[in-house]
């Protein structure tokens, strides 16, 4: 079987960064403005306000990059503004990945004009047609087919596989694989329980089959998935929303979860996928130097590393990037392998994992050249 390696990572991280102090800042406000409304309206209901200690005991974020503060952080608006552009402009999920994807090529030590496979995987794109991965491709330069794909926050490690098997089957020999995460657009900034939640971001991975790959890299031992279905995460938006009649601006458009509940049901199933991928591998979680999850709640993380390694982690062996990235979708645990993984020696084994939406998760088992 041809063996597969990821020979190149990449990240675009976007100019603007909003800690807890000034997000809780513009949410105050409006629930402010909003609660003096509803109480000259005769209105009972009152809205509660946040702060940065509630964010952190939450969820461990700290901080988080956007596209856009500015129409975040205004009481009036809570959104990022984002112009529209012309067909013929670069589209932003392009642009982004553009960035992500030259730095993974040049790690690789790869051409543009080489990459034969690209695939697009985020969990929202801008548009339904043409794909964004057919725009990017034809802006790198890259050969082959393209194609998008949306698995929610597992989008990376579903993209992996895709990838992978491509790769062994002969259909591609190098893969790129983007992650456009523009998470702040499909955001409620005026729900008190998850206006914290996500950041944007955008990664790419070059995977190539190892006899041709001319750096080294993490050879990809396996890769497994699983999804299970839950309205537990959910987002309605769609395209049928014009013709249902349906507010596009109702809360329900955007990203609502039931967050008690997902980590109750979540945590078991990931930690479960990964013991049971290990053990196809024969391998165990007492072999493994890392642990690269996806970066939505750092209780999450806590829990399903102890449950796969036997024992609490070690800062190093399950890092951290959430606490100023905050959640970055499917973006997040490539971010994660992105910044640590230079100082693995070589042998040393790895998971990468995602899982959200769905329910969805991934596990990709990596050994380092």
């Amino acid at each position: 079987m041809t063996d597969v390696v990821i020979t190149g990572t990449g990240l675009y991280t976007p100019p603007h960064a909003i800690d807890n102090a000034a997000l809780v800042a513009g949410f105050n406000a409006w629930v402010e403005a909003e609660n003096a409304r509803r109480a000259a309206a005769g209105e009972p209901a009152t809205l509660e306000p946040s702060s940065s200690d509630f964010i952190v005991k939450a969820s461990g974020i700290h901080s988080r990059y956007v596209l856009d503060a500015e129409g975040i952080l205004d009481p009036e608006r809570m959104r990022p503004r984002l112009p529209a552009r012309d067909n013929d402009a670069p589209s932003i999920q392009c642009e982004m990945g553009l960035a992500a994807a030259r730095q993974a090529l040049t790690t690789a030590g790869v051409e543009a004009g080489e990459i034969d496979l690209v695939i697009v995987a985020c969990s929202n794109l801008e548009r339904a047609y043409p794909a964004v991965a057919v725009e990017l491709q034809a802006a790198l330069g890259a050969g082959g087919h393209a194609y998008d794909m949306n698995v929610a926050c597992s989008s990376a490690t579903f993209a992996i596989d895709a990838a992978a098997n491509a790769i062994r089957a002969g259909g591609a020999r190098r893969a790129l694989v983007v992650n456009p995460e523009i998470c702040s657009a499909h955001l409620n900034f005026r729900d008190r329980d998850s206006h914290f939640i996500f950041g944007d971001a955008c990664t790419a991975l070059v995977l190539e089959d190892a006899d041709g790959a001319r750096a080294g890299g993490l050879e990809v031992l396996g890769t497994r998935l699983v999804t299970r279905f839950s309205n537990a995460i959910r987002n309605n938006a769609g395209f049928l929303n014009r013709v249902t009649d349906s507010d596009p601006l109702a809360a329900d458009k955007l990203f609502v979860q039931e967050g008690r509940r997902v980590f109750k049901e979540v945590c078991p199933m990931v930690a479960a996928l990964i013991g049971e991928h290990l053990a196809e591998l024969s391998l165990s979680g007492d072999d493994l130097s890392r642990l690269w999850l996806h970066q939505a709640n750092r209780h999450m993380n806590d829990l399903i590393a102890r449950r796969v390694l036997g024992r609490a982690p070690a800062p190093d062996e399950a890092p951290v990037i959430l606490d100023r990235y905050a959640n970055t979708s499917s973006a997040g645990s490539i971010i994660a392998l992105h910044l640590h993984h230079a100082d693995l020696a070589p042998g040393a084994l790895g998971v990468v994992c995602s899982f959200g939406a769905g329910y969805s998760a991934g596990s990709v088992v990596v050994r380092r050249g």
